[in-house]
């Protein structure tokens, strides 16, 4: 596993899905935000990344699924909040959500015309890298 991680650094996460499987909960959230004790699945699957040794993730989305790119975006003002409330464990937990040094990217896939069309999607942004695909249905 040692060689892998030397050479893969880039990871591939298809969750353009409308999560038909898991209706009603998947209505109005995107399967991947749905909470597994205190975090949406999908954090599971980036954090599960980033101890391959994993620096940059591209999520390949669909339009619907603005939450999962706010999730990994910063979120200025709730920091700003959280610090002057001195509320530090939760400002290193919401800080913690995407490191520093790890690079969470977005693509839309704009008709769902399965998994192989969505890591086709993702080819712009791996070119000349190794690219590793993770899916989150492992965790549904």
């Amino acid at each position: 596993m040692a060689a892998l991680n030397s050479k893969v650094k880039k990871a591939v996460i298809p969750v353009a899905g409308l999560g038909t499987r898991m209706l009603p909960a998947t209505k109005a959230i995107p399967k991947e935000m749905l909470p597994l004790v205190d975090k949406p699945l999908i954090q599971y699957v980036v954090n599960e990344c980033i101890a391959a040794g994993i620096t940059e993730i591209v999520l390949v989305t669909h339009s619907s699924k603005n939450s999962i790119e706010n999730h990994f975006d910063t979120s200025f003002e709730l920091e700003a909040m959280l610090e002057k409330r001195v509320k530090r464990q939760l400002l290193e937990e919401v800080q913690s959500i995407c490191p520093p040094h790890v690079t969470i990217m977005q693509v839309r896939q704009g008709l769902a015309k399965g998994l192989g069309h969505a890591v086709l999607c993702a080819h712009s942004r791996c070119r000349k890298r190794t690219c590793r695909r993770y899916s989150a249905r492992r965790y549904s």
